[in-house]
């Protein structure tokens, strides 16, 4: 090898050897910049399947890896999941830090600033869970009756419902199990009005979805006349359902937020400024008309997620 051969292979090697730790520096920086992967969940209903798949998609438009597990379970599954580190965000409601933390005074949970701020300072200190601002919308439990019951028996208060009930009235109502054996839910309004639904009366299923206890109802399936609803419900009017109003103010206020396990948060705080913004527009009137193209319209629920994201200029 001549002196001018020995100097070209020399500059080749450098060349090569100056690629290869580009390369490996380039591959270090993209793993340095990737985001995630993080694990949103939803419970299994409506609201929860557009609100979890809100989160997911403003997630991925951040440049998020994201493992898609809405629709993921029950209250109990999914808060077992999220506090075992199985999943990481999933929109919660405030209200039911009263029945997370039992032991806490029950007024506390009737007032939106009071619940927020209670549940926010429990679920950090003894959970490591962060709950971001909610939305300004009350999806509480309710009741709700047929239209033409509640116009022939003039039915607009528990208190109405609880007169019929105790005078003998035909009442049969479909609930989710979590629905009819939670304190705060079905229990709190027997309690409160002074009347007792039996095992006749009632339609148990097991999901918690309100598109299927009301259109039981209006479909009068097994005799069904009265179904468990929430609050931002938007199938009601369509399909001719009336809520009773809770006069006696029994239930705890029940705004949405996403919740977020502290490390998550900690190590993207961004997480923080990408979801509240949306939260913040997402009010009763809001969450009826989106909850109402699920479940009356029939269109899924990560399709009118997108459309209202988009819309909205949350994303592209």
């Amino acid at each position: 090898m001549n002196t001018k051969q020995f100097f070209m292979r020399a500059a080749a090697l450098a060349l090569l050897g100056s690629v290869a730790v580009l390369a490996v520096a380039t591959g270090a920086q993209e793993q340095t910049d990737a985001k995630g992967p993080i694990t949103v969940a939803s419970k299994i209903d409506t609201e929860g399947a557009l609100l979890g798949n809100m989160i997911v998609l403003l997630l991925e438009d951040e440049g998020f890896e994201v493992v898609n597990n809405t629709e993921f379970g029950t209250t109990d599954v999914i808060r077992r999941a999220i506090i075992n580190g199985e999943i990481d965000i999933y929109p919660e409601y405030t209200g039911n830090g009263g029945f997370f933390f039992s032991d806490t005074e029950g007024s506390l949970w009737q007032d939106a600033q009071s619940a927020y701020e209670t549940v926010a300072e429990l679920d950090l200190e003894e959970n490591n869970i962060v709950w971001l601002e909610p939305a300004p919308a009350n999806n509480t439990w309710a009741i709700a009756v047929r239209a033409d019951l509640a116009e022939s028996e003039g039915l607009e208060t528990l208190e109405d419902f609880a007169d019929y009930v105790n005078g003998g009235g035909e009442v049969k109502l479909a609930g989710s199990e979590e629905f009819v054996s939670r304190d705060d839910a079905l229990p709190s309004f027997e309690d409160a009005y002074g009347f007792d639904l039996g095992e006749d009366q009632l339609l148990v299923l097991s999901g918690g979805n309100t598109a299927t206890t009301i259109q039981a109802a209006a479909r009068r399936t097994d005799g069904v006349n009265t179904a468990m609803a929430y609050g931002t419900d938007g199938a009601l009017a369509a399909l001719g359902l009336v809520v009773m109003r809770d006069s006696l103010g029994v239930q705890p206020v029940y705004q949405p937020a996403p919740i977020v396990r502290q490390q998550v948060i900690e190590d993207y705080p961004e997480i923080e400024s990408i979801l509240e913004p949306v939260f913040a527009t997402l009010d009763l009137e809001t969450l009826q008309g989106l909850n109402a193209q699920i479940a009356v319209d029939g269109r899924p629920a990560a399709t009118v997620a997108r459309e209202y994201l988009v819309e909205n200029d949350f994303i592209e």
